[in-house]
């Protein structure tokens, strides 16, 4: 592994373990058993490390993206795993989540982050086309269906990370509520 990946790798699990607060070049040099100034040398600045860490994480999501795309199976399932795959991602790395979701500054800042995060978009997008060549989703546009899943996704997942969503206070799962849209859209 080289230097840039281990201290990337090494950001994401300062994000895992603390939040962006745990993120300083320092100690990212120092979690890598590297000197403090390692960093400086690959990286500009924090943002910049953030936004590679960013990048890691679209570009393992979009890589499986395409391979649920080739794999057999009904769209609506591809869909739903790629889909499921994006909630997962939110529950076990919440940091990463956010900082990947939740943080636009930071992808207009670097703008192959920006592209990175449209690559993952349109592997989703594709997965929606081809529910909706399956006449499993309605003949709308795309971009409009796709932009309601994600977002529906991205609030169910914020609002189980903030407490909000629990079976304690009789709201369903996040995957309840995904499978309902799904129907309602299907019908």
């Amino acid at each position: 592994m080289s230097t840039y990946e281990t201290l990337v790798e090494t950001a994401a699990n300062l994000l895992d373990c603390g939040g962006e607060a745990a993120v300083t070049l320092r100690a990212v040099g120092k979690g890598a058993g590297l000197s403090h100034n390692a960093p400086y040398k690959h990286f500009e600045s924090r943002d910049a490390l953030l936004a590679a860490v960013a990048a890691a994480d679209l570009d393992n999501l979009t890589a499986s993206f395409a391979e649920l795309r080739k794999a057999e199976q009904a769209p609506k399932d591809m869909l739903m795993k790629a889909i499921g795959a994006l909630v997962t991602f939110g529950r076990e790395r919440p940091a990463r989540y956010r900082l990947v979701f939740s943080v636009p500054a930071l992808a207009r800042n670097h703008s192959d982050l920006q592209k990175k995060s449209t690559a993952c978009v349109e592997q989703v997008m594709a997965m929606v086309v081809e529910c909706q060549r399956d006449f499993q989703l309605p003949d709308a546009s795309a971009k409009v269906l796709t932009s309601l899943f994600l977002a529906t996704m991205h609030g169910l997942v914020s609002m189980e990370a903030n407490g909000v969503l629990s079976k304690e206070k009789g709201l369903p799962s996040i995957e309840e509520g995904l499978d309902l849209m799904f129907e309602l859209f299907s019908r």
